[in-house]
C-alpha cells in the first residue's frame, strides 16, 4: 500500500455514516480526521462490529453530540504514520478498540489500564480529543488516526472480518476469565448467549472450563 504521505499538517479527507439527529437514520457524512501528529497512525479501515453500544448513540441513550459517527470495534490497514513512529508500517494490519487515548499519568494509565483513567479516557467516537478538543468520529468510515499507544497489531492468523468484535465484545468477556484466573478447575455460568455470552462461552471453554449457558428461546 503506498503511503497517503500526509505528515505536512493536512487534514485527512474522510467518508462515514453518520446520524445527524434523534431518530435520524444512518446517512452518508464527510469530515476531516486530524493531521498525523508524531505519535499518530492512520488506518484504513476494512471492517468495523456493530455494538448495541453503537445504537444507544445514535438513539441518544446516552445524550451525545449529534452528528455521530458511531464504531470503536476497527480492523484495517496502516496507510500512514507520524515521525515518532517505529513500531507499525505501511501495510500492517491493525486493531483499534474503544478508547484512543487518556491522561496516561494517573496510576490506572500507568498500569495500562486506561479504561479506568482518572480523567476519563478519550473514547474512539463523541469523546473529546485532548489536544485540539474536536469530537471523535468512530469507526463507520473509510479512516481513523489514533495514537500510536492504543492501535494494536492483528495477530497472525487470525481472520481479520472476525477480530473486529474482539475490540469490545470480546475483551469485555476475556478480561474478567483471565482476572479470575479461569481453568479447568472451575464451572461457570453464562448468562445470555447474545454478542457478548457466545464469546464468553468460546473463551472459557478453551481455558479449560466447565461452562453452562443460561438463556431463552
Amino acid at each position: 500500500m503506498t503511503p497517503m504521505s500526509n505528515k505536512l499538517g493536512k487534514p485527512f479527507p474522510a467518508k462515514g455514516l453518520a446520524v445527524s439527529q434523534k431518530g435520524g437514520r444512518f446517512e452518508p457524512f464527510t469530515f476531516n480526521r486530524r493531521a498525523l501528529r508524531a505519535d499518530d497512525v492512520a488506518v484504513k479501515i476494512h471492517y468495523a462490529g456493530i455494538c448495541h453500544s453503537d445504537l444507544h448513540a445514535v438513539r441518544d441513550n446516552w445524550a451525545g453530540e449529534f452528528p455521530i459517527v458511531p464504531g470503536h470495534e476497527i480492523m484495517g490497514v496502516v496507510c500512514d504514520i507520524g515521525l515518532d513512529v517505529k513500531d507499525f508500517r505501511v501495510g500492517d494490519s491493525v486493531l483499534i478498540g474503544t478508547i484512543v487515548d487518556s491522561c496516561r499519568t494517573c496510576d490506572p494509565c500507568e498500569q495500562y489500564m486506561e479504561s479506568y483513567c482518572r480523567e476519563f479516557p478519550t473514547l474512539t467516537y463523541d469523546g473529546i480529543d485532548r489536544i485540539d478538543k474536536t469530537r471523535t468520529r468512530g469507526g463507520y468510515s473509510d479512516l481513523y488516526v489514533s495514537d500510536k499507544r492504543f492501535v494494536h497489531h492483528l495477530p497472525k492468523g487470525l481472520d481479520p472480518a472476525r477480530a473486529a468484535p474482539l475490540l469490545c465484545a470480546g475483551i469485555t468477556v476475556y478480561s474478567p476469565l483471565k482476572h479470575w484466573d479461569i481453568g479447568s478447575s472451575h464451572t461457570i455460568a453464562v448468562v445470555g448467549i447474545g454478542g457478548l455470552g457466545h464469546l464468553a462461552v468460546k473463551f472459557a471453554r478453551a481455558l479449560g472450563a466447565h461452562v453452562v449457558a443460561i438463556t431463552r428461546t
